[in-house]
């Protein structure tokens, strides 16, 4: 007769082959997407899933979308967790560099 357990054993070694393969590694990339529609701040130039290319004018936190200029003078609403990429980040400006820009202006 056959072993039932050698067959266990065998599904075991699947669904953990199955886990490590797949599974986990989709789930740590949808956490770094999570992460990543988070941290969008404006200034940031940011890729939609539709492939469209903009600039986040404005990060609305509590209607979970951002404001997304694509040209002069088009801005759109976007969905944060249609964001498929953010190419570059911005840096927030220190105190002391907004401090100079704003007496240089005057």
């Amino acid at each position: 007769m056959s072993d039932p357990t050698g067959g266990f054993g065998l599904i075991i070694i699947m669904v953990a082959v199955f886990w490590f393969l797949i599974i986990r590694p989709q789930n740590k990339k949808m956490k770094e997407h999570r992460e990543m529609v988070n941290n969008v701040a404006r200034g940031d130039s940011v890729v939609t899933a539709g492939g469209l290319i903009g600039k986040v004018t404005k990060v609305q936190a509590d209607d979970n979308e951002v404001e997304v200029e694509l040209a002069d003078g088009v801005k759109v609403r976007v969905v944060k967790s249609t964001l498929s990429d953010v190419r570059s980040k911005s840096e927030p400006a220190k105190p002391a560099e907004k401090k100079a820009a704003k007496k240089e202006e005057k």
